[in-house]
């Protein structure tokens, strides 16, 4: 057996007597997509805050390749190489793709002593990251995003995500949320690119349909518990939607 890239061991969280997290295991390996599916309130994001460094665990241990990773806050969580693209993709709509890509850590130049942003360099690379780990090439790189598509917003906000080469995990919150029939296509295929260029993805959405066309495998959560796992090749969304509301309700249907 090979050894997950990610795996979470018996995580625990609870909040004052409402217990989110009840003894959640998760396993990620590389070159796959791991999808997280459940009804709201079932611990999915709280599973997911606790990865990125927004919550400390009451309760297990967090791997990467194998050896442990102390996440105790966001920083934590960036430093061990993972990365996350939020549903509202905090993107600066004013500003075009590389100050978009690069925000807070633009490259610099000097001139006469004096630190610059290097505007050149930053489009050069930006444009790279785009095209050689992203998979996309923009028409107007240089447009305020405010004038781009839902796909090419969702391409600028995974290329700031994975730019650092030493990502080992890319965590996407409901990417196709709010978008129409077309811009999802693109997203989704997006998500298959970024994959099939060496990130291994976990995904967080309601949509099966969209789950079942992108995802390797799918963890349900029910009532803060890992309610199972199934493979998407051997597997329904029947399956997967009996997992989700429980087997005696699933008959009842």
């Amino acid at each position: 057996m090979k050894t997950p890239v990610l795996q979470m061991k018996g995580i625990c969280k609870s909040f004052g007597g409402l217990r989110a997290l009840i003894d959640v295991d998760l396993e990620l390996y590389d070159n796959e997509i791991l999808a997280i599916v459940g009804d709201n309130g079932a611990g999915k994001s709280t599973l997911i805050k606790v990865l990125t460094g927004v919550y400390q665990a009451d309760e297990g241990t967090t791997l990467l390749n194998g050896k442990p990773a102390n996440i105790k806050n966001r920083q934590d969580s960036l430093a061990a190489g993972i990365a996350t693209v939020y549903q509202n993709l905090g993107l600066v709509d004013s500003l075009a793709a590389a100050p978009n890509i690069f925000l807070g850590d633009e490259p610099k130049k000097r001139i006469l002593g004096l630190p610059f942003i290097d505007n050149k360099k930053m489009r050069i690379d930006a444009n790279r990251i785009l095209r050689e780990q992203v998979g996309v090439e923009l028409p107007n790189p240089n447009e305020p995003i405010r004038d781009y598509s839902g796909g090419q917003r969702q391409a600028v906000a995974i290329a700031r995500a994975v730019r650092a080469n030493d990502i080992h995990v890319l965590v996407m919150d409901e990417p196709t949320a709010a978008l129409g029939p077309e811009e999802t296509r693109h997203t989704l295929e997006l998500i298959r690119t970024v994959r099939s260029r060496g990130t291994p993805i976990i995904l967080i959405s309601h949509n099966l349909d969209h789950v079942f066309s992108v995802a390797d495998r799918v963890q349900v959560m029910r009532g803060g518990k890992n309610a199972g796992v199934v493979d998407v090749a051997k597997s329904t969304k029947q399956d997967v939607l009996g997992l989700i509301v429980g087997s005696e309700l699933m008959e009842a249907l």
